[in-house]
């Protein structure tokens, strides 16, 4: 038979027990006996918060990093020929390719054959655009008329500005005068014209020329010839 507990020893084994409630109450309330569950709870809900504006993840206080600043150029400083496709001696040789043009359009000799005027200006041309030019250099009746003139006329031509440029061509706005010579010379402002010089393999040559009123927005369109060689 059990031997039962006295009185004092009931009561140290209560005590016992009641100290051990409250230091597992105590331990329970520090995090302890843990399985994890609260860390990914915790983890989960910091994957899952959104980044803020501008791709920065925000922290706990709201705060966002602050952008970071991209570098400015001085006025004076900024390298403005480097944001064209071609080099200012480019720019210059296209351009003196558009004025010969303008000067050879407004140089006529008239004792000579409407073929050999054309031709200055097809050495000065792309292939396409000297054919053109050959289709249209039929003889005229001012043209027999300057000739019993014997009649010369001296071109001259002047870049006033660029009208617009692409990848490998300009479009320059040329003045052309022709000043005749002899008794009853006279000095004829032809005018304005759009002249679109391209480059192919290397050299610019002129593309299109037409009043500079009628259009000619440069538009160069891929031909067979422009490759170096052709």
């Amino acid at each position: 038979m059990p031997r039962s507990l006295s009185e004092g020893q009931q009561r140290l084994v209560f005590g016992a027990l009641v100290v051990v409630l409250v230091a597992f109450g105590i331990y329970l309330s520090l995090g302890g006996w843990s399985d994890g569950s609260g860390d990914d709870a915790a983890s989960s809900g910091a994957a899952s918060e959104p980044p803020a504006v501008g791709g920065e993840q925000a922290s706990g206080t709201g705060d966002v990093a602050p952008p970071s600043p991209i570098p400015t150029t001085a006025a004076q400083d900024m390298p403005v020929m480097e944001w064209f496709p071609f080099s200012e001696e480019e720019f210059k040789a296209a351009a003196a390719t558009a004025q010969e043009f303008g000067r050879s359009y407004g140089t006529i000799d008239y004792s000579g054959s409407p073929e050999d005027y054309y031709a200055g200006m097809q050495e000065l041309a792309t292939d396409d655009y000297a054919q053109t030019l050959a289709e249209s250099s039929g003889a005229s009746a001012l043209w027999q008329d300057m000739a019993d003139q014997e009649a010369v006329s001296e071109g001259r031509a002047n870049v006033e500005s660029v009208r617009t440029f692409g990848d490998d061509s300009v479009t320059f706005v040329v003045q052309v005068q022709s000043i005749t010579e002899g008794e009853d010379g006279t000095t004829d402002d032809l005018g304005e014209f759009a002249v679109t010089v391209a480059d192919q393999g290397g050299e610019w040559r002129v593309y299109d020329f037409q009043p500079s009123d009628a259009g000619n927005l440069g538009d160069v369109p891929d031909q067979p010839g422009d490759s170096a060689g052709d």
